[in-house]
Protein backbone atom coordinates (compact mmCIF):
# COMPACT_ATOMS: atom_id res chain seq x y z
CA UNK A 1 0.00 0.00 0.00
CA UNK A 2 1.45 3.30 -1.07
CA UNK A 3 1.79 5.92 1.58
CA UNK A 4 0.84 9.42 0.47
CA UNK A 5 3.15 12.05 1.90
CA UNK A 6 1.68 15.52 2.21
CA UNK A 7 4.30 18.28 2.23
CA UNK A 8 4.08 20.53 5.26
CA UNK A 9 2.36 23.85 4.78
CA UNK A 10 4.51 26.95 4.86
CA UNK A 11 4.18 28.69 8.17
CA UNK A 12 2.87 32.26 7.86
CA UNK A 13 4.18 34.51 10.61
CA UNK A 14 2.26 37.67 11.54
CA UNK A 15 2.81 40.70 13.77
CA UNK A 16 2.63 39.88 17.47
CA UNK A 17 1.86 42.23 20.40
CA UNK A 18 5.42 42.30 21.72
CA UNK A 19 5.83 46.05 22.35
CA UNK A 20 5.16 47.52 25.78
CA UNK A 21 3.91 51.07 26.23
CA UNK A 22 7.48 52.11 27.11
CA UNK A 23 8.84 50.55 23.90
CA UNK A 24 6.20 52.27 21.76
CA UNK A 25 6.64 55.56 23.60
CA UNK A 26 10.40 55.43 23.05
CA UNK A 27 9.82 54.92 19.34
CA UNK A 28 7.49 57.93 19.11
CA UNK A 29 9.60 60.25 21.26
CA UNK A 30 12.73 59.12 19.42
CA UNK A 31 11.10 59.89 16.07
CA UNK A 32 9.60 63.29 16.96
CA UNK A 33 12.49 64.67 19.01
CA UNK A 34 14.84 64.45 16.09
CA UNK A 35 17.01 67.18 14.65
CA UNK A 36 14.45 69.96 14.21
CA UNK A 37 14.53 71.13 17.83
CA UNK A 38 18.21 72.04 17.40
CA UNK A 39 17.47 74.36 14.45
CA UNK A 40 13.85 75.55 14.37
CA UNK A 41 13.65 77.54 17.68
CA UNK A 42 15.77 80.27 16.08
CA UNK A 43 13.58 80.24 12.94
CA UNK A 44 10.43 80.51 15.06
CA UNK A 45 11.90 83.40 17.09
CA UNK A 46 12.84 85.19 13.87
CA UNK A 47 9.19 85.14 12.76
CA UNK A 48 7.40 86.31 15.90
CA UNK A 49 7.26 89.62 17.74
CA UNK A 50 8.59 88.65 21.16
CA UNK A 51 9.53 85.82 23.50
CA UNK A 52 6.01 85.42 24.85
CA UNK A 53 4.65 84.78 21.36
CA UNK A 54 7.49 82.32 20.67
CA UNK A 55 6.64 80.29 23.77
CA UNK A 56 2.94 80.45 22.88
CA UNK A 57 3.72 79.07 19.39
CA UNK A 58 5.49 76.05 20.90
CA UNK A 59 2.64 75.47 23.36
CA UNK A 60 0.10 75.78 20.53
CA UNK A 61 2.10 73.23 18.53
CA UNK A 62 1.73 70.79 21.42
CA UNK A 63 -2.02 71.44 21.60
CA UNK A 64 -2.46 70.88 17.84
CA UNK A 65 -0.42 67.67 18.03
CA UNK A 66 -2.56 66.57 20.99
CA UNK A 67 -5.70 67.15 18.88
CA UNK A 68 -4.23 65.03 16.09
CA UNK A 69 -3.24 62.35 18.58
CA UNK A 70 -6.85 62.15 19.81
CA UNK A 71 -7.96 61.41 16.23
CA UNK A 72 -5.27 58.79 15.75
CA UNK A 73 -6.06 57.22 19.13
CA UNK A 74 -9.59 56.46 17.93
CA UNK A 75 -8.40 55.06 14.60
CA UNK A 76 -5.59 52.98 16.12
CA UNK A 77 -7.77 51.42 18.83
CA UNK A 78 -10.75 50.75 16.54
CA UNK A 79 -8.64 49.38 13.66
CA UNK A 80 -5.39 47.90 15.05
CA UNK A 81 -3.32 46.86 12.03
CA UNK A 82 0.36 46.87 11.04
CA UNK A 83 -0.58 48.93 7.98
CA UNK A 84 -1.68 51.89 10.13
CA UNK A 85 -2.98 54.73 7.97
CA UNK A 86 -2.84 52.42 4.93
CA UNK A 87 -5.54 50.28 6.56
CA UNK A 88 -7.68 53.27 7.61
CA UNK A 89 -7.59 54.69 4.07
CA UNK A 90 -8.44 51.27 2.62
CA UNK A 91 -11.55 50.94 4.78
CA UNK A 92 -12.64 54.54 4.17
CA UNK A 93 -11.78 55.05 0.48
CA UNK A 94 -10.96 51.65 -1.03
CA UNK A 95 -7.91 49.71 -2.21
CA UNK A 96 -6.80 52.11 -4.94
CA UNK A 97 -6.14 55.05 -2.65
CA UNK A 98 -4.57 52.87 0.03
CA UNK A 99 -2.22 51.43 -2.60
CA UNK A 100 -1.12 54.93 -3.63
CA UNK A 101 -0.50 55.78 0.02
CA UNK A 102 1.66 52.68 0.49
CA UNK A 103 3.48 53.53 -2.74
CA UNK A 104 4.06 57.07 -1.45
CA UNK A 105 5.39 55.76 1.87
CA UNK A 106 7.74 53.36 0.09
CA UNK A 107 9.09 55.79 -2.52
CA UNK A 108 8.66 59.30 -1.05
CA UNK A 109 7.51 59.83 2.53
CA UNK A 110 9.28 57.24 4.65
CA UNK A 111 12.35 56.62 2.50
CA UNK A 112 12.81 60.37 2.03
CA UNK A 113 12.55 60.91 5.79
CA UNK A 114 15.13 58.19 6.48
CA UNK A 115 17.50 59.73 3.93
CA UNK A 116 16.95 63.19 5.45
CA UNK A 117 17.71 62.02 8.99
CA UNK A 118 20.76 59.99 8.03
CA UNK A 119 22.12 62.98 6.07
CA UNK A 120 21.88 65.04 9.27
CA UNK A 121 23.67 62.25 11.12
CA UNK A 122 26.32 62.30 8.39
CA UNK A 123 26.73 66.10 8.55
CA UNK A 124 27.44 66.09 12.28
CA UNK A 125 29.46 62.87 12.31
CA UNK A 126 31.63 64.44 9.60
CA UNK A 127 32.45 67.34 11.95
CA UNK A 128 33.98 64.79 14.32
CA UNK A 129 35.70 62.58 11.71
CA UNK A 130 35.49 63.34 8.01
CA UNK A 131 35.45 60.51 5.43
CA UNK A 132 36.36 62.45 2.30
CA UNK A 133 34.41 64.47 -0.27
CA UNK A 134 31.11 62.59 0.18
CA UNK A 135 31.49 62.08 3.91
CA UNK A 136 27.85 62.84 4.82
CA UNK A 137 26.50 60.43 2.21
CA UNK A 138 28.93 57.69 3.31
CA UNK A 139 27.88 58.08 6.94
CA UNK A 140 24.21 58.10 5.87
CA UNK A 141 24.65 54.87 3.90
CA UNK A 142 26.45 53.15 6.78
CA UNK A 143 23.68 54.18 9.20
CA UNK A 144 20.92 52.91 6.86
CA UNK A 145 22.69 49.57 6.43
CA UNK A 146 23.40 48.98 10.13
CA UNK A 147 19.96 50.05 11.39
CA UNK A 148 18.18 47.99 8.72
CA UNK A 149 20.24 44.92 9.65
CA UNK A 150 19.36 45.38 13.33
CA UNK A 151 15.65 45.57 12.50
CA UNK A 152 15.84 42.58 10.12
CA UNK A 153 17.47 40.48 12.84
CA UNK A 154 14.36 40.97 14.95
CA UNK A 155 12.04 43.28 16.84
CA UNK A 156 13.93 42.82 20.11
CA UNK A 157 17.15 44.21 18.61
CA UNK A 158 15.27 47.04 16.90
CA UNK A 159 13.34 48.15 19.95
CA UNK A 160 16.30 47.97 22.35
CA UNK A 161 18.43 49.99 19.92
CA UNK A 162 15.63 52.56 19.87
CA UNK A 163 15.21 52.60 23.65
CA UNK A 164 18.94 53.26 24.18
CA UNK A 165 19.11 55.99 21.53
CA UNK A 166 16.01 57.71 22.93
CA UNK A 167 17.33 57.64 26.51
CA UNK A 168 20.70 59.06 25.36
CA UNK A 169 18.94 61.79 23.37
CA UNK A 170 16.58 62.85 26.17
CA UNK A 171 19.40 62.90 28.74
CA UNK A 172 21.47 65.03 26.40
CA UNK A 173 18.62 67.48 25.90
CA UNK A 174 18.05 67.67 29.66
CA UNK A 175 21.73 68.60 30.04
CA UNK A 176 21.34 71.41 27.48
CA UNK A 177 18.21 72.59 29.36
CA UNK A 178 20.07 72.52 32.70
CA UNK A 179 23.00 74.48 31.25
CA UNK A 180 20.70 77.13 29.77
CA UNK A 181 18.51 77.57 32.83
CA UNK A 182 20.91 77.03 35.74
CA UNK A 183 24.47 77.72 34.52
CA UNK A 184 24.10 80.45 31.89
CA UNK A 185 23.92 84.06 33.02
CA UNK A 186 20.32 85.26 32.83
CA UNK A 187 19.51 87.44 29.83
CA UNK A 188 16.53 89.81 29.35
CA UNK A 189 14.66 87.20 27.34
CA UNK A 190 11.02 87.67 28.21
CA UNK A 191 10.66 91.42 27.67
CA UNK A 192 12.76 91.63 24.51
CA UNK A 193 10.97 92.15 21.21
CA UNK A 194 12.12 91.86 17.64
CA UNK A 195 13.62 94.91 15.93
CA UNK A 196 10.99 97.15 14.32
CA UNK A 197 12.54 96.56 10.90
CA UNK A 198 11.91 92.79 11.04
CA UNK A 199 8.75 91.38 9.47
CA UNK A 200 7.03 88.81 11.66
CA UNK A 201 4.93 85.97 10.23
CA UNK A 202 3.21 83.87 12.87
CA UNK A 203 1.85 81.46 10.25
CA UNK A 204 5.34 80.67 8.99
CA UNK A 205 6.52 80.27 12.58
CA UNK A 206 3.80 77.65 13.11
CA UNK A 207 4.95 75.78 9.99
CA UNK A 208 8.38 75.36 11.61
CA UNK A 209 6.84 74.44 14.97
CA UNK A 210 4.55 71.75 13.54
CA UNK A 211 7.32 70.33 11.38
CA UNK A 212 9.34 69.90 14.58
CA UNK A 213 6.40 68.13 16.26
CA UNK A 214 5.93 65.83 13.25
CA UNK A 215 6.28 62.06 13.62
CA UNK A 216 3.89 61.17 16.44
CA UNK A 217 1.46 59.81 13.83
CA UNK A 218 3.81 56.86 13.28
CA UNK A 219 2.24 55.32 16.39
CA UNK A 220 -0.52 54.08 14.07
CA UNK A 221 1.89 51.53 12.57
CA UNK A 222 2.58 50.01 15.99
CA UNK A 223 -1.04 49.25 16.89
CA UNK A 224 -0.83 45.57 15.89
CA UNK A 225 2.34 45.08 17.95
CA UNK A 226 1.48 46.93 21.18
CA UNK A 227 0.20 44.71 23.96
CA UNK A 228 -3.45 45.45 24.89
CA UNK A 229 -3.58 48.06 22.14
CA UNK A 230 -7.19 48.99 22.84
CA UNK A 231 -6.10 50.62 26.08
CA UNK A 232 -2.36 51.21 25.71
CA UNK A 233 -2.36 53.00 22.33
CA UNK A 234 -4.13 55.95 23.94
CA UNK A 235 -1.44 56.09 26.64
CA UNK A 236 1.32 55.88 24.03
CA UNK A 237 -0.05 58.69 21.87
CA UNK A 238 -1.17 61.15 24.52
CA UNK A 239 1.68 60.40 26.93
CA UNK A 240 4.40 60.83 24.30
CA UNK A 241 2.88 64.14 23.09
CA UNK A 242 2.84 65.45 26.68
CA UNK A 243 6.52 64.54 27.21
CA UNK A 244 7.57 66.02 23.85
CA UNK A 245 5.71 69.29 24.53
CA UNK A 246 7.41 69.61 27.94
CA UNK A 247 10.86 69.03 26.38
CA UNK A 248 10.24 71.61 23.65
CA UNK A 249 8.99 74.28 26.07
CA UNK A 250 11.96 73.73 28.40
CA UNK A 251 14.58 73.82 25.64
CA UNK A 252 13.16 77.11 24.34
CA UNK A 253 13.12 78.51 27.86
CA UNK A 254 16.79 77.49 28.18
CA UNK A 255 17.69 79.31 24.95
CA UNK A 256 15.83 82.44 26.04
CA UNK A 257 17.44 82.43 29.48
CA UNK A 258 20.89 81.67 28.11
CA UNK A 259 21.28 84.35 25.46
CA UNK A 260 18.06 86.34 25.18
CA UNK A 261 15.38 86.61 22.52
CA UNK A 262 17.15 88.94 20.07
CA UNK A 263 20.28 86.78 19.93
CA UNK A 264 18.19 83.60 19.75
CA UNK A 265 16.33 84.97 16.71
CA UNK A 266 19.59 85.44 14.79
CA UNK A 267 21.38 82.25 15.86
CA UNK A 268 22.10 79.63 13.19
CA UNK A 269 22.66 76.84 15.74
CA UNK A 270 21.19 77.85 19.13
CA UNK A 271 22.04 74.65 21.00
CA UNK A 272 25.69 74.67 19.90
CA UNK A 273 25.99 78.40 20.55
CA UNK A 274 24.52 78.10 24.05
CA UNK A 275 26.83 75.21 25.02
CA UNK A 276 29.87 77.00 23.56
CA UNK A 277 28.96 80.16 25.47
CA UNK A 278 28.79 78.34 28.82
CA UNK A 279 31.18 75.36 28.45
CA UNK A 280 33.50 76.36 25.59
CA UNK A 281 34.36 74.26 22.54
CA UNK A 282 33.86 71.05 24.49
CA UNK A 283 30.20 71.97 24.89
CA UNK A 284 29.88 72.58 21.16
CA UNK A 285 31.39 69.15 20.42
CA UNK A 286 28.91 67.60 22.84
CA UNK A 287 26.02 69.11 20.88
CA UNK A 288 27.41 67.68 17.64
CA UNK A 289 27.40 64.19 19.20
CA UNK A 290 23.92 64.79 20.64
CA UNK A 291 22.48 65.86 17.27
CA UNK A 292 24.11 62.86 15.56
CA UNK A 293 22.52 60.52 18.14
CA UNK A 294 19.16 62.28 17.76
CA UNK A 295 19.21 61.84 14.01
CA UNK A 296 20.22 58.20 14.39
CA UNK A 297 17.39 57.52 16.84
CA UNK A 298 14.81 59.19 14.62
CA UNK A 299 16.10 57.28 11.58
CA UNK A 300 15.86 53.94 13.41
CA UNK A 301 12.26 54.64 14.46
CA UNK A 302 11.38 55.69 10.91
CA UNK A 303 12.92 52.50 9.49
CA UNK A 304 10.98 50.43 12.06
CA UNK A 305 7.56 51.92 11.25
CA UNK A 306 8.09 52.44 7.51
CA UNK A 307 8.51 48.76 6.75
CA UNK A 308 5.11 48.01 8.32
CA UNK A 309 3.28 49.76 5.46
CA UNK A 310 5.33 47.85 2.89
CA UNK A 311 4.36 44.64 4.67
CA UNK A 312 0.65 45.56 4.51
CA UNK A 313 0.99 46.33 0.79
CA UNK A 314 2.48 42.89 0.15
CA UNK A 315 -0.21 41.24 2.26
CA UNK A 316 -3.03 42.75 0.16
CA UNK A 317 -1.59 42.89 -3.38
CA UNK A 318 -0.32 39.64 -4.89
CA UNK A 319 2.21 41.35 -7.19
CA UNK A 320 3.98 42.61 -4.06
CA UNK A 321 3.52 39.42 -2.03
CA UNK A 322 7.25 39.17 -1.30
CA UNK A 323 6.89 42.28 0.88
CA UNK A 324 4.12 40.67 2.93
CA UNK A 325 6.26 38.00 4.57
CA UNK A 326 6.80 38.32 8.31
CA UNK A 327 9.88 36.48 9.54
CA UNK A 328 9.95 34.17 12.55
CA UNK A 329 12.06 36.84 14.30
CA UNK A 330 8.99 39.11 14.27
CA UNK A 331 10.14 41.48 11.55
CA UNK A 332 9.05 42.21 7.95
CA UNK A 333 12.52 41.40 6.59
CA UNK A 334 11.82 41.79 2.86
CA UNK A 335 9.96 45.05 3.42
CA UNK A 336 12.92 46.41 5.40
CA UNK A 337 15.43 45.43 2.70
CA UNK A 338 13.42 47.03 -0.13
CA UNK A 339 12.97 50.17 1.96
CA UNK A 340 16.74 50.36 2.48
CA UNK A 341 17.41 49.93 -1.25
CA UNK A 342 15.14 52.85 -2.21
CA UNK A 343 16.65 55.00 0.56
CA UNK A 344 20.18 54.29 -0.74
CA UNK A 345 19.06 55.62 -4.14
CA UNK A 346 17.75 58.82 -2.53
CA UNK A 347 21.02 59.26 -0.62
CA UNK A 348 22.92 59.08 -3.93
CA UNK A 349 20.62 61.75 -5.40
CA UNK A 350 21.15 63.96 -2.36
CA UNK A 351 24.91 63.48 -2.55
CA UNK A 352 24.95 64.47 -6.23
CA UNK A 353 22.97 67.65 -5.49
CA UNK A 354 25.18 68.32 -2.44
CA UNK A 355 22.13 69.49 -0.47
CA UNK A 356 20.93 66.25 1.05
CA UNK A 357 18.83 67.67 3.91
CA UNK A 358 17.09 70.43 1.92
CA UNK A 359 16.46 68.10 -1.03
CA UNK A 360 14.70 65.51 1.14
CA UNK A 361 12.58 68.13 3.00
CA UNK A 362 11.28 69.48 -0.32
CA UNK A 363 10.78 65.98 -1.71
CA UNK A 364 8.60 64.66 1.12
CA UNK A 365 6.54 67.60 2.46
CA UNK A 366 3.57 68.01 0.02
CA UNK A 367 2.89 64.27 -0.32
CA UNK A 368 3.12 63.79 3.46
CA UNK A 369 0.60 66.53 4.31
CA UNK A 370 -1.81 65.40 1.57
CA UNK A 371 -2.16 61.92 3.05
CA UNK A 372 -2.13 63.29 6.61
CA UNK A 373 -5.20 65.34 5.66
CA UNK A 374 -6.87 62.24 4.18
CA UNK A 375 -6.31 60.31 7.43
CA UNK A 376 -8.31 62.95 9.31
CA UNK A 377 -11.10 62.77 6.73
CA UNK A 378 -11.02 58.95 7.03
CA UNK A 379 -11.94 59.21 10.72
CA UNK A 380 -15.10 61.15 9.84
CA UNK A 381 -15.98 58.78 6.96
CA UNK A 382 -15.52 55.66 9.12
CA UNK A 383 -17.60 57.11 11.97
CA UNK A 384 -20.45 57.55 9.47
CA UNK A 385 -19.96 54.34 7.47
CA UNK A 386 -19.12 51.88 10.27
CA UNK A 387 -20.95 53.08 13.40
CA UNK A 388 -21.21 49.56 14.85
CA UNK A 389 -17.43 48.95 15.03
CA UNK A 390 -16.30 48.84 18.70
CA UNK A 391 -14.30 51.96 19.53
CA UNK A 392 -12.40 51.60 22.83
CA UNK A 393 -11.59 55.31 22.57
CA UNK A 394 -13.70 58.02 20.94
CA UNK A 395 -12.54 61.52 20.03
CA UNK A 396 -14.18 63.99 22.43
CA UNK A 397 -16.15 66.95 21.02
CA UNK A 398 -16.70 65.12 17.73
CA UNK A 399 -16.73 66.43 14.97
CA UNK A 400 -15.03 69.65 16.14
CA UNK A 401 -11.69 68.00 17.00
CA UNK A 402 -11.34 66.08 13.68
CA UNK A 403 -12.31 69.20 11.69
CA UNK A 404 -9.65 71.25 13.50
CA UNK A 405 -7.11 68.54 12.69
CA UNK A 406 -8.11 68.52 9.00
CA UNK A 407 -7.94 72.33 8.81
CA UNK A 408 -4.39 72.29 10.22
CA UNK A 409 -3.29 69.62 7.73
CA UNK A 410 -4.87 71.56 4.87
CA UNK A 411 -2.99 74.71 5.87
CA UNK A 412 0.33 72.87 6.04
CA UNK A 413 -0.34 71.19 2.68
CA UNK A 414 -0.88 74.63 1.16
CA UNK A 415 2.27 75.98 2.84
CA UNK A 416 4.42 73.03 1.79
CA UNK A 417 3.34 73.41 -1.86
CA UNK A 418 4.23 77.11 -1.75
CA UNK A 419 7.66 76.70 -0.13
CA UNK A 420 9.12 73.49 -1.58
CA UNK A 421 9.41 74.34 -5.28
CA UNK A 422 10.90 71.79 -7.68
CA UNK A 423 11.72 69.23 -4.97
CA UNK A 424 8.08 68.97 -3.91
CA UNK A 425 7.01 68.65 -7.55
CA UNK A 426 9.35 65.69 -8.00
CA UNK A 427 7.80 64.01 -4.97
CA UNK A 428 4.32 64.47 -6.46
CA UNK A 429 5.50 63.04 -9.80
CA UNK A 430 6.95 59.97 -8.06
CA UNK A 431 3.61 59.52 -6.26
CA UNK A 432 1.78 59.64 -9.61
CA UNK A 433 4.04 56.92 -11.03
CA UNK A 434 2.16 54.67 -8.63
CA UNK A 435 -0.94 54.92 -10.85
CA UNK A 436 0.40 52.69 -13.69
CA UNK A 437 1.95 50.39 -11.09
CA UNK A 438 -1.49 50.11 -9.47
CA UNK A 439 -3.08 49.25 -12.82
CA UNK A 440 -0.47 46.53 -13.37
CA UNK A 441 -0.95 45.10 -9.88
CA UNK A 442 -4.74 44.91 -10.33
CA UNK A 443 -4.49 42.71 -13.44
Amino acid sequence: MAIKITPPKQVQFRPKPTLSTIDAGALIIGMVVGVGIFETPALVAANVANAQVAMFAWLLGGVISFIGALCYAELATAYPDAGGVYYYLQRAFGRNLSFLFAWARMTVIQTGSIALLTFVFGDYASQLWRLGEYSSAIYASIAIALLTILNVIGIEQGKWTQNLLTVAKVLGLLLVIAVGIFLAAAQPAISTTTPVTQTTTFGLAMVFVLLTYGGWNEAAYLSAEVSDSGRNMVKVLLGSIAIITAIYLLINLAYLHGFGFARMATSEAPAAELMRLVLGEGGSKFVSVLIALSALGAANATIFTGARTNYALGRDFSKFAFLGRWSDRSSPANALIVQAGITFALVIIGAIRRKGFETMVDYTAPVFWFFFLLSGIALIVLRYREPSIPRPFKVPLYPVIPLLFCATCGYLLYSSINYTGIGGSIGVVVLLTGVPVLMFSRK
